[in-house]
């Protein structure tokens, strides 16, 4: 599995240091359910886009993940080993202050 250190540039990009660890460290991690929080300033259309660029969703399933936020104000993104969901909430959190949104992400525990 590959991680990587994340870091904002001063340009505004984003550097990553892939990290490599072998899929035996995580195997026995618990799953964390990432969770985006709805705000109103952020807009529809850059929820959309974080969604399917950072958490890799199809169009389809940004779309309806975004709506279940606007109209429960929260949804359910992805579950995933806890490094990856940490990983991937501070990937998506250094690119919206980046952008100017506060757009906020949690992690929780899944339960069993």
């Amino acid at each position: 599995m590959l991680e990587a250190n994340i870091a904002p540039t001063v340009t505004g990009g984003i550097v990553i240091d892939p990290i490599v660890r072998d899929d035996d460290d995580i195997r026995d991690e618990p799953l964390y359910q990432v969770v985006i929080h709805n705000d109103d300033v952020t807009t529809f259309d850059y929820v959309i886009r974080i969604l399917e660029e950072i958490f890799e969703l199809s169009e389809e399933l940004a779309e309806h993940i975004a709506w279940t936020a606007h109209e429960k104000g929260l949804a359910i993104v992805i579950v995933r080993p806890r490094p990856e969901a940490e990983r991937l909430v501070k990937v998506a959190h250094a690119r919206a202050r980046l952008d100017g949104f506060p757009l906020t992400f949690t992690i929780e525990p899944v339960s069993n």
